[in-house]
């Protein structure tokens, strides 16, 4: 199993988890506005890069 696919996996799934988590609190109008667009924003960079290591990684098998 590839490392760089792996870890890839990982973080696309712990930015999916941070964008919901950010959408969810902003469609209940949280009152902590700064807390919730920091886990957006570090949930949208966890996604982004993730698809590019998983998307970017050949197969070696």
């Amino acid at each position: 199993m590839n490392v760089k696919r792996t870890f890839g996996t990982v973080l696309t799934i712990l930015g999916i988890i941070g964008l919901i988590y950010a959408g969810y609190g902003f469609v209940n109008q949280s009152t902590a506005t700064r807390g919730l667009l920091v886990y957006g924003i570090i949930g949208l960079i966890f996604f982004v890069s993730g698809i590019g290591l998983v998307k970017n990684t050949k197969d070696e098998s």
